[in-house]
């Protein structure tokens, strides 16, 4: 994908992601979502911090491209074996997100990540979206052995569909 196709994509959840708050009831976003442990708020939330973690990624992809690929291939295999705490931490972490940002935070909030991931994106040259490093592949599917920048960016909104379609709010039932 190239930087631009990224860049709408994330400003297509930026607006569903509006909209999905927007149009659901309390009772709704308080309701199971289908195949995870978490609430609709609660996977909301969720799906907000992919976007969250994305920033951080970035960071590490620069630092680890700079290095030997041995290197990353170290801290992807020490990451791996942290796979089980990596997911009660990912998922205790999410249970209060929505309350304590409240819904109108959240939506601010992945207003503000979005506009900042698109600028980011936007001053990278090809040669730096095609840097990468190894990721571990036990912390998410939509990651992959070698991970570059642009994969990167464009990870959290394969996340985000991936968990949007679990939601069991009125508004997306027809979708």
């Amino acid at each position: 994908m190239d930087p631009e196709e990224i860049c709408s994509e994330l400003d297509r959840v930026r607006a569903d992601f509006r909209d999905l708050v927007d149009t659901a009831t309390i009772a709704e976003l308080r309701q199971p979502s289908d195949g995870t442990k978490w609430t609709n708020e609660q996977l909301l939330f969720h799906m907000l911090f992919g976007y969250l973690l994305v920033r951080n990624l970035r960071l590490l992809v620069r630092a680890f491209a700079r290095l030997p690929d041995g290197a990353s291939r170290r801290f992807a295999a020490l990451l791996n074996a942290g796979t089980r705490p990596f997911h009660v931490v990912n998922y205790l972490g999410s249970l209060g997100g929505a309350r304590v940002l409240g819904y109108s935070g959240m939506e601010r909030l992945m207003d503000r990540v979005i506009t900042g991931l698109q600028k980011s994106l936007r001053r990278q040259s090809p040669a730096s979206l095609d840097q990468g490093m190894h990721f571990p592949l036990g912390w998410d599917p939509y990651f992959k052995e070698v991970m570059t920048l642009r994969d990167v960016y464009h990870y959290p909104t394969q996340h985000y569909d991936h968990h949007r379609r679990q939601l069991t709010l009125a508004s997306t039932r027809s979708d």
